[in-house]
């Protein structure tokens, strides 16, 4: 038995706790035995006075511990999952799943739901009528042996330790500390029983991580948990100072999936998601090589196979297949406009927290944890920085339901983008790749 306010203290005053006494914190918290003052106390001393490398690795084990843990032994090879610190028009996992079970990775992904600005992958497949996302245990494990990869929504069970000190982060300033981010991160992923894991950690104006190098810092930080937990885990740094792909909004994402998964998406969407794939392939033993493993993705891309291989999980889930091909049977917006140029040049910037605020506003997103999706709802852009302005095509499409908020939202979109008479070089988009033994920077 401990005495929290000692504990407290303790971390005030820049001591270690032992993983006792941090097990003995999350536990208590939990049960309702520790009550909020005191571990916001506790979590503030955090917040000043960090942790290191062992405590925040018994936090995040003593958070995954802290309720269900998914068991996948009976998943035939080696899981490996990705997760994403969030941004705008992330569609990653929605070509990665279906790309890298086309070319043999086992793919069993929990996904979330979103809240603010940042969509969540579990909204963006309910756009497709029919597709499940709720199924027992043992259904998950029978598809992901039988199609090679399942995506469901995260069990109420799974770190419950997790939920309450995120909210209670949320109401006392403490959510912007890198321990604390990294536990709850990472728990999540080792509660979701994957033998290896990829992180994208992103950074800049549409991510929660605004500099470069504390990106760098919370990467490195999880990577470091993820091998002490023995789970071998590798991090990218990617930017997020405009958004990934062109589509913002539920079932826009899910049309540009497909698009990419049939060679016709845009560069930096298929970048990432070769880059990850090939990473997937490696860590499940597939391949030995990234490279190879590029050309072995870009191939199933090529013959067909990777866009196939989201038809047959969307049917699997109880979907309807044919949403990858004719794009009309999923949710429609009332109203679809156009955002013209007032003058032609280069795209300079794209500030792309207004642009996933402005989503978020028209329906695409929730401000609220109780707030209801609008599916059909979005803004999908016309160019990205670097590329080249004329007169009679679109910054970008805004699609709405509601004729006040589209006007809102016209305006708000004109004023994301920024222009220069002079020629812009376009983002690089990966900044770094770390893993237990090194950081490489592109």
């Amino acid at each position: 038995m401990f005495f929290v306010p000692e504990l407290i203290e303790k971390k005030r005053n820049g001591g270690k706790l032992s993983k006792e006494e941090i097990r003995y914190l999350v536990e208590g918290y939990v049960k309702g035995e520790i009550p909020d003052y005191q571990m916001a106390a506790f979590l503030m001393a955090v917040y000043f006075r960090g942790m290191d490398e062992e405590e925040v690795t018994e936090l995040t084990l003593s958070m995954a511990r802290s309720g269900e843990m998914v068991d996948l032994s009976a998943v035939e090879g080696i899981k490996v999952d990705k997760h994403s610190s969030g941004g705008i028009a992330d569609t990653t996992t929605l070509v990665l799943i279906p790309l890298a079970a086309s070319v043999g990775v086992k793919v069993a992904k929990l996904s979330g739901r979103g809240l603010g600005h940042t969509g969540g992958t579990i909204d963006k497949l309910e756009s497709i009528p029919g597709f499940r996302t709720e199924f027992s245990k043992e259904e998950f494990v029978e598809m992901v042996n039988e199609v090679g990869a399942a995506i469901g929504g995260q069990s109420k069970d799974l770190v419950p330790a997790d939920k309450k000190l995120y909210a209670l982060r949320d109401v006392t300033a403490t959510v912007d500390s890198i321990p604390l981010i990294a536990s709850s991160i990472m728990s999540k992923k080792i509660a979701g029983g994957a033998d290896k894991i990829i992180l994208d950690v992103k950074f800049g104006k549409g991510a929660f991580m605004k500099k470069y190098e504390d990106a760098v810092e919370l990467a490195r930080t999880m990577v470091k948990i993820g091998n002490l937990a023995g789970k071998p885990t590798v991090a990218y740094v990617t930017d997020m100072d405009q958004p990934l792909g062109m589509a913002i909004g539920n079932a826009l994402e899910i049309i540009e999936a497909a698009e990419t998964l049939k060679g016709r998406g845009h560069e930096d969407l298929l970048n990432l998601s070769l880059e990850f794939g090939a990473e997937m392939m490696v860590l499940s033993g597939i391949e030995t090589d990234r490279e190879r493993a590029k050309e072995k993705l870009n191939e199933s891309i090529k013959s067909g196979k990777a866009i196939e291989k989201f038809k047959e999980i969307i049917k699997r889930q109880g979907g309807d297949p044919e949403v990858a091909e004719d794009y009309s049977l999923l949710p429609q917006a009332r109203f679809r406009h156009e955002v013209m140029p007032r003058e032609e040049g280069w795209i300079e910037s794209i500030d792309a927290l207004r642009l996933g605020l402005t989503a978020m506003k028209l329906g695409a997103g929730r401000q609220k944890k109780d707030d209801k999706i609008d599916h059909s709802v979005g803004i999908w852009l016309g160019g990205k920085v670097g590329d080249r302005v004329e007169r009679g095509k679109p910054l970008a499409v805004v699609y709405a339901n509601d004729e006040e908020k589209l006007g809102w939202a016209l305006e708000e979109v004109r004023k994301a983008f920024r222009l220069s008479p002079e020629k812009v070089e376009k983002r690089k988009l990966i900044w770094a790749r770390i893993t237990a033994e090194n950081m490489e920077e592109f």
